[in-house]
């Protein structure tokens, strides 16, 4: 399976690369997602570390049955051949209501046909109050991510 755009990147690939995967992760959708990474990718988001697709997969149903609405932003930070690296915002709201808004950096490693084979993230969350709310849904144009 091949998963364009594929390395080596060049800015403008990259680009579309990190727009693609902000695009199917503010689907909510694990399967699809999942998709997107080789049957072994291995992964690590905050303090868990995980390996292929069918554990990518549970830890999205897990995260987004916790992280309620759930919409994000990246932004390509650097490339460099079969690498990307990514900044991003997210918010969601628990199940108590509380905001919530999560700011990270992520590394990525591609194989050759373009599929995910190492992700590793940093995430911190901040509390929000809904009125400070910034994220809704699907982006709907260019837009830089604020460092607050």
């Amino acid at each position: 399976m091949t998963r364009p755009p594929v390395p080596p990147f060049t800015e403008e690939t990259a680009r579309i690369k990190v727009q693609a995967a902000e695009d199917a992760w503010n689907t909510r959708d694990p399967d699809r997602v999942a998709m997107a990474y080789t049957e072994d990718s291995v992964w690590r988001n905050r303090h868990e570390f995980l390996k292929g697709r069918d554990e990518i997969r549970e830890f999205l149903r897990r995260k987004w049955d916790r992280e309620l609405d759930y919409a994000l932003r990246k932004e390509l930070w650097a490339v460099l051949g079969n690498r990307i690296a990514v900044r991003f915002q997210y918010e969601s709201r628990d199940a108590s209501g509380q905001w919530w808004r999560s700011y990270g950096n992520e590394q990525w490693e591609f194989d050759e046909s373009g599929l995910m084979r190492r992700r590793e993230a940093s995430i911190n969350d901040v509390p929000i109050d809904e009125t400070e709310r910034r994220i809704f849904g699907p982006r709907s144009g260019p837009e830089e991510l604020p460092l607050r």
